[in-house]
């Protein structure tokens, strides 16, 4: 019994550890991805879309995800210019985490992070209270 249930909590953290869920959104269809941190909770759960990376289009060459967000000021010539963000999954990790970008239409700031949601809580948070009982329930009998 305490090798079943070994095995099935060991499934559980490997499944946890290998995935990583991402904010997918642009500002430009959803004023909402400018800033998620002013909304509360419920209203982020309910209007704002986070995806498991591995899941996505990409996961069957790539396996090394990380969360992107990149601000673009789009700089227009006969008007003001105009902020976008951009969240999403990543794969080729640049050697800095935050980075610029100085092109000729636009400037853009891109950084990468490594925990769920861009450090808003996830998976691993969320199941960790349960976690912890029930191994100790199962490696005990």
């Amino acid at each position: 019994m305490k090798l079943i249930g070994s095995a099935i909590i060991f499934t559980i953290c490997l499944r946890i550890a290998a995935s990583i869920r991402c904010y997918e959104c642009t500002s430009s269809n959803n004023s909402m991805c400018l800033d998620p941190t002013i909304y509360d909770k419920e209203t982020v759960k309910n209007f704002l879309r986070s995806t498991d990376c591995e899941q996505g289009v990409f996961s069957a060459r790539h396996k090394d995800f990380f969360c992107r967000k990149i601000v673009q000021t789009i700089l227009h010539k006969n008007h003001d210019s105009e902020v976008r963000v951009t969240r999403g999954c990543g794969w080729v990790r640049h050697h800095r985490d935050c980075y610029k970008a100085d092109n000729e239409d636009h400037l853009e700031t891109v950084c990468q992070c490594f925990n769920d949601d861009c450090n808003r809580g996830g998976t691993l948070d969320s199941l960790s209270p349960m976690l912890i009982p029930f191994s100790i329930l199962v490696l005990r009998f």
